[in-house]
């Protein structure tokens, strides 16, 4: 072996020496941490709080209605946690605020944030109004900056801390009749790398989780437009099977390790991973391939009433089968 070539070798392995020492030196003990999770009452958002009730940490979760956080709080109890459980609506700055400090009051400082509040609207574009994107904006992207503002100074002023924001593949890649679910997804993978950058100096880890479609159930809580009953089974479909939708108690158990780690950046599923690699390779290729997808998919009729997933979507049948055990593991329909 030549000399540049040991040398070459020597240092990629002083390089990922370095890498695995910095990131289990900076391994971090959930047990008796406080760990706030917007969204945490039902789907994505109930399974990592689980896991981290499992590895011990106190819980702050808040949903935007308080009936959602009833059998939420009863069930991470029953695992033995701590549980603060505040209705909360992210897209109010003042009322993250107020919960973030009734939560130092009553349970102690945020030592974690997981960003995972969120609102889905699937349909075409031209079924879509400005109000649409607004709302959601207001809850998945201002969302994730509301409660990072709100905890970001008793962070720095602690000399760390760790955020988690849940973002998305369609954040990465925009996805036909998702416009305004991919618009704030791009604008929350762009706030949330950029804050790792800026933070990483004041010991405050910022984690970037790109998922893929999860088998979650939360095709229920969805709100579809256009032809919202073929617009729902599709996405019921592809929310539901192995196939197309990883575990959502396998994702929350990477996202959780992501978090004790301090990793930067996470893409869950194959699926996921392959679509990125795709994209970035072959970027228009993968914007043609979508826009072939796109012709496949029901077409508008210019209405522009929303429909809510539980009434789109059959109330029996295969997609339904599909759903319902997920529906009922991750608190989809709380009544």
């Amino acid at each position: 072996m030549r000399k540049r070539d040991v040398l070459a070798a020597g240092g990629a392995a002083a390089a990922l020496g370095v890498y695995t020492w910095r990131r289990f030196a900076r391994a971090l003990d959930l047990r008796g941490k406080v760990v706030m999770v917007t969204g945490g009452s039902r789907g994505l958002g109930l399974a990592i709080a689980r896991e981290l009730a499992d590895r011990g940490a106190k819980l702050v979760v808040c949903a935007r209605t308080a009936e959602d956080l009833v059998w939420a709080k009863q069930d991470l109890e029953q695992r033995g946690a701590t549980v603060l459980a505040l209705p909360c609506d992210v897209s109010d700055a003042n009322a993250v605020t107020q919960l973030v400090a009734k939560a130092r009051l009553e349970i102690g400082p945020i030592d974690a944030l997981v960003n995972n509040a969120g609102v889905i609207k699937v349909g075409p574009i031209d079924s879509m109004t400005r109000a649409d994107f607004e709302e959601v904006m207001a809850v998945n992207f201002w969302g994730t900056v509301n409660a990072t503002m709100a905890v970001l100074p008793s962070m720095r002023l602690r000399g760390g801390g760790r955020i988690v924001n849940i973002t998305s593949i369609g954040g990465e890649i925009a996805v036909p009749h998702m416009l305004a679910y991919d618009c704030a997804k791009f604008a929350t993978v762009g706030f949330s790398e950029g804050l790792r950058a800026e933070l990483l100096r004041d010991h405050v880890l910022v984690t970037t989780i790109v998922p893929g479609l999860m088998r979650t159930g939360s095709a229920v809580n969805a709100t579809f437009k256009g032809d919202a009953a073929k617009e729902a089974r599709l996405f019921a479909a592809a929310d539901a099977t192995a196939l197309t939708a990883m575990s959502a108690r396998r994702a929350a158990r990477r996202i959780v390790r992501a978090l004790e780690h301090g990793e930067a950046f996470v893409t869950l599923s194959w699926q996921a991973r392959l679509a990125r690699i795709a994209h970035a390779l072959f970027p228009g290729l993968t914007a043609d391939l979508l826009g072939v997808i796109n012709r496949a998919l029901p077409e508008g009729d210019g209405r522009h009433d929303s429909v809510p997933g539980r009434e789109a979507l059959p109330g029996r049948g295969f997609v339904r089968s599909l759903l319902s055990r997920s529906e009922a593991a991750f608190n989809q329909n709380p009544a």
